[in-house]
């Protein structure tokens, strides 16, 4: 999964806050228009979105909406159009932020280190006597350490860190077996036979980890 993807159609704007990032050792991806950047992150997903509005192709108002029906990744609106009605209309359609063009540099990274420390700093995540330590990469169920391989664990990670949305299939597969992996999507349908066998009380009933048909799967 990638850090950040920035989508921002000024190539001097996008070269310089690419490079800003990755001196701080993000992985950083960018794209020139908005369905570049939502096939970016079909393919590879991301933790944080930095958007421009005004972008060629579809703006950034319809990207911020598209990702926030399949992720909770924290989205950053960038824009230089300030007035208060684009403002709330990012924000309503699911953006975390709104800053203004142009920006200082410092204060966008310290924004940036804050929403990583805040959101994806956390060492266990818990749900319902499901516990995922995510620094020593272990699961707990009902206090009993269960082993997990490394892809059941990152699986696992994902589905829990979006609770209540939909991963679509190829989003899940993409992010953890790589769009490039010798690897069929079945792949991913035998690993969630698995995890429902090592968290379920009843595997064929599964409470957690459910199935949208024709979509993807879903943790409650």
């Amino acid at each position: 999964m990638i850090d950040i993807i920035i989508v921002e159609d000024n190539r001097e704007i996008a070269a310089l806050l690419c490079d800003f990032l990755r001196k701080e050792k993000y992985t950083v991806s960018v794209a020139e228009s908005g369905e570049k950047g939502l096939e970016l992150y079909e393919r590879y997903g991301a933790r944080l979105f930095i958007l421009d509005v005004m972008i060629t192709g579809k703006d950034g108002f319809y990207v911020c909406q598209k990702i926030r029906e399949t992720s909770n990744a924290h989205i950053l609106i960038a824009s230089a159009r300030v007035d208060k009605e684009d403002k709330l209309k990012g924000l309503n359609m699911g953006a975390d932020d709104y800053i203004e063009k142009p920006f200082d540099f410092d204060i966008l990274l310290a924004k940036i280190k804050g929403i990583f420390k805040r959101k994806y700093g956390v060492e266990e995540i818990k749900e319902d006597g499901i516990v995922l330590n995510t620094v020593k990469e272990k699961l707990f169920v009902e206090g009993r350490e269960i082993a997990v391989t490394s892809k059941e664990f990152e699986l696992l990670k994902i589905l829990m860190e979006n609770k209540g949305i939909t991963m679509k299939k190829e989003y899940l597969f993409n992010t953890v077996w790589g769009s490039d992996s010798d690897s069929e999507i079945q792949t991913l349908t035998v690993h969630i036979k698995w995890l429902r066998q090592k968290i379920e009380k009843n595997p064929s009933h599964p409470e957690h980890i459910l199935t949208e048909w024709g979509a993807g799967y879903r943790f409650e």
